[in-house]
């Protein structure tokens, strides 16, 4: 969600055609594609390293309740 609004702040800024856009725009579209591919790293690789790596145990069976 706060990467959506970053990006999402960012984007007049990516879309601007006015004096100085030509500074603006390239540095927008790097933060928003830095925003973009930090959050699906972060969501998606790091969730699929994580189930690889961390064994599931077995659930007990035959062990008494508390």
């Amino acid at each position: 969600m706060t990467a959506l609004v970053a990006a999402l702040g960012f984007l007049p800024m990516a879309l601007a055609h006015s004096a100085g856009a030509e500074v603006q725009r390239p540095l927008a579209t790097v933060v928003i594609g830095g925003l973009v591919t930090s959050t699906l790293l972060t969501l998606l690789v790091l969730a699929a390293l994580c189930g690889a790596w961390i064994p599931r145990r077995a659930p007990a069976v035959g062990m008494p309740a508390r």
